[in-house]
């Protein structure tokens, strides 16, 4: 095989269009083998995840989407727009309704912090932290259902099984409200921030249960 042929294939192999040469392991996320081209994609999706959520009663509906067509990209799969449209589409029945209780959820515990903060209610810190740490719970089951949402899934069960996908990775958990703060900070500190916020919160979504962990074996075999 000459030089050229084999760059090729090489190219072709770390991209997924192309068959994995022998004896080499095929890449793990193929569409994302170009940082530019992964870069305009999270702006893509948070401008798109943006434009639905306008609304904001839409934001889960259009956190699963974003979600679902960066999976797609970073397999190397179809992501087309009519794909991302159709998971929206799909969302809408059982979404707007999960967007809407995150809406009056968060609007009490905004208040419940106002008031924790006006001094006018006895033990306020303690009100307070609990505000806090509601926001930031609301936050996590938001961002994991989204992340857990199929249309053949559906809103029910992808909220059900937030409790257990937190509880088998808290650290992901972690990751998870770290990127909810990154993504409040910086809109609050400019609006316009809030599209490539918006689509690495999406990243992060299918990026952090998809991160190298260590397994209990590993940790054994370090301590020895």
């Amino acid at each position: 095989m000459s030089r050229t042929s084999e760059r090729a294939a090489r190219r072709a192999e770390r991209s997924g269009s192309g068959p994995v040469r022998s004896g080499a392991a095929p890449a793990r996320f193929p569409g994302a083998t170009s940082a530019f081209g992964l870069l305009g994609e999270v702006l893509l999706i948070g401008l798109l995840v943006t434009l639905v959520a306008l609304p904001v009663v839409t934001l889960p509906v259009a956190l699963a989407a974003g979600v679902r067509h960066l999976r797609r990209f970073l397999k190397a799969e179809a992501s087309s727009m009519g794909a991302f449209w159709a998971d929206v589409r799909a969302g809408l029945a059982g979404g707007i309704a999960v967007g809407a209780a995150s809406v009056v959820l968060v609007l009490v515990l905004l208040v419940d912090l106002d008031l924790a903060n006006s001094g006018a209610l006895p033990g306020g810190p303690l009100i307070g932290a609990v505000g806090w740490v509601g926001l930031a719970a609301a936050a996590l089951a938001l961002f994991t259902a989204a992340g857990r949402w199929t249309p053949a899934r559906g809103w029910r069960r992808a909220l059900r099984s937030v409790p257990r996908s937190v509880g088998a990775d808290p650290i992901g958990a972690a990751y998870l409200v770290a990127t909810a703060v990154f993504a409040v900070v910086v809109t609050w500190q400019l609006l316009p921030l809030i599209v490539p916020a918006l689509g690495c919160v999406a990243l992060a979504i299918v990026a952090v249960p998809e991160r190298p962990r260590r397994t209990p074996a590993d940790a054994a075999s370090g301590d020895a």
